[in-house]
């Protein structure tokens, strides 16, 4: 052999030495929880928890390996044909353990605690993902795009992710401040506070939410602590976008007060539950959609 073609082995031999040991490294990553999360290689069989991690783990580059998810996992369209392994309520973990996961994506307050106790005796890797804020959703994406080996795909939707809500906040969150209620449910009647993602949804709109210093995360209130906020808008979540002369959902109760300031001035709004409640992506929808709800409110006047 010459001494070129020696040359030219050697360097394939290095070459197929640090391809296999990039192939072996772990990857660690830690979780919303701060728990560290390790896995020996990329995962190939991940199983979703939640509806808004279904989502992540498609913009991240994933969705080939998604192995099961739960209930109303309906994002994008493909999502729902992958296997169903619960809901909100319970987890067929039989189910779980016959996907045979090598990573499982948790939603820590929709998992009751003792089936997430005995997810862990499976001991399969567990990633929590709780986004408080609206930034965590990119987070989200990168750690997914690690954990599974897209980081290509996964940075590129974090970038267009950050670009997206940077340019509402140029807009928006300068603008006059209007209160917000932010309406969950209605019997009982309950709202969200400042740790929720929604709430910093209302901040890069500009609104401020009247219920912020309340906990816990999802606080129960009287009919009489919202009239004694007297916010300027009122706004739920709903199956579809707010139609002008429609019903809105949950929020018709509040016209018993006409003198109330979101009553009197008609800023009652219904949102897409799938594009407010959910940190995904298209959480910047629901929020495009909100900041021009509060938009109009300014147009209406204080």
């Amino acid at each position: 052999m010459s001494r070129y073609g020696w040359m030219l082995r050697g360097a394939l031999t290095v070459l197929t030495v640090v391809s296999v040991s990039h192939a072996h490294a772990a990857i660690t990553v830690t979780d919303d929880t701060g728990a560290t999360v390790t896995l020996a290689a990329p995962a190939q069989r991940v199983i979703s928890l939640a509806p808004h991690v279904t989502e992540l783990v498609y913009a991240a580059g994933g969705g080939s390996k998604l192995v099961g998810a739960v209930s109303y996992s309906d994002y994008p369209p493909e999502a729902k044909q992958v296997p169903r392994v619960g809901d909100n309520k319970a987890l067929d973990l039989e189910r779980i353990v016959a996907l045979k996961p090598d990573l499982i994506v948790v939603w820590r307050h929709g998992n009751a605690q003792r089936q997430l106790d005995r997810l862990r005796e499976l001991h399969v890797p567990l990633f929590f993902s709780e986004p408080h804020r609206l930034d965590d959703v990119a987070v989200s994406l990168t750690k997914l795009g690690a954990l599974m080996g897209t980081s290509g795909v996964a940075d590129n939707a974090a970038a267009d992710y950050r670009a997206r809500i940077a340019g509402l906040r140029a807009r928006y969150a300068a603008r006059p401040p209007v209160s917000v209620f932010y309406q969950v449910w209605d019997q009982p009647l309950m709202t969200l506070n400042g740790a929720h993602i929604v709430s910093d949804v209302i901040a890069l709109c500009g609104g401020r939410n009247v219920f912020a210093q309340l906990t816990p995360l999802a606080p129960t209130v009287s009919t009489e602590a919202v009239l004694a906020a007297n916010p300027q808008a009122i706004v739920t979540a709903s199956v579809g976008a707010t139609k002008p002369d429609a019903p809105l959902p949950g929020l018709e109760r509040w016209r018993a007060w006409p003198s109330l300031t979101a009553v009197a001035r008609g800023n009652l709004f219904a949102i897409d539950g799938d594009l407010i409640d959910r940190a995904s992506p298209r959480i910047v929808e629901g929020a495009k959609v909100l900041c021009e709800d509060l938009e109009g409110v300014r147009g209406r006047g204080f």
